[in-house]
């Protein structure tokens, strides 16, 4: 129920802000929105934007219901925030207006990723889909048949996806489905890879992965 800072070197208190929200599991994101620099974050009911210096409130969209657990993320303007059996939602931060939501495709767990104009969602059924970010339109989607928990992530111009089998999904960022590889890592997986000096980093159930040269 509550938003705070604390300031790194002494841990005091920076600044405290009420919230009105109730179940989440998602992180908060830090978006530099209109030159301001904006924490936001997303849970039952709301999907709110706070000022980082003074967590003051600037806006909030009540668009989200159930145990909130993908993240928000923001790109091409707006946020993006989605929650299975409630929706996926595209944010204007100016005002907390809806743009588009659509209802077809919502993610579990995996939280949503935004570059070069279009939005991916992945769900924990198996589906990934592809959106044109700034309207909601569907430009693909593929089932891979194992339900990811990991969130895609985009890195060196590709689109990452690991599914819970283990499998490392790789894709053109494209609006045309176009597939580049697949990795098989032989366990189950969870976690959402990061990417460091060239390198994949992914953890299994029972092993931490490094993919590179």
């Amino acid at each position: 129920r509550k938003l705070f800072a604390l300031d790194i070197a002494t841990g005091n208190s920076v600044w405290e802000t009420q919230r009105t929200s109730h179940i989440s599991w998602a992180s908060p994101i830090l978006a530099e929105i209109a030159g301001r620099m904006q924490i936001i974050t997303s849970s039952e009911p709301t999907v709110a934007g706070y000022d980082a210096e003074t967590g003051k409130e600037l806006w909030k969209s009540d668009c989200m219901m159930g145990e909130v657990g993908p993240s928000p993320a923001y790109g091409s303007g707006l946020v993006f925030a989605g929650n299975e059996y409630a929706t996926v939602a595209a944010i204007d931060p100016a005002n907390g207006s809806i743009v588009w939501q659509e209802n077809d495709y919502m993610p579990e767990v995996a939280s949503p990723v935004v570059a070069n104009g279009m939005l991916f969602i992945a769900t924990s059924y198996g589906m990934l889909i592809c959106y044109d970010a700034k309207t909601g339109t569907k430009n693909w989607e593929h089932d891979f048949g194992e339900g990811f928990y990991s969130s895609p992530v985009v890195g060196d111009g590709k689109l990452f996806a690991a599914d819970m089998k283990g499998v490392v999904h790789i894709m053109k960022l494209s609006t045309q489905f176009e597939k580049i590889a697949d990795i098989p890592t032989g366990e189950k997986v969870m976690s959402t890879p990061s990417f460091v000096d060239g390198a994949i980093y992914l953890r299994g159930v029972d092993n931490l992965y490094c993919i590179g040269k």
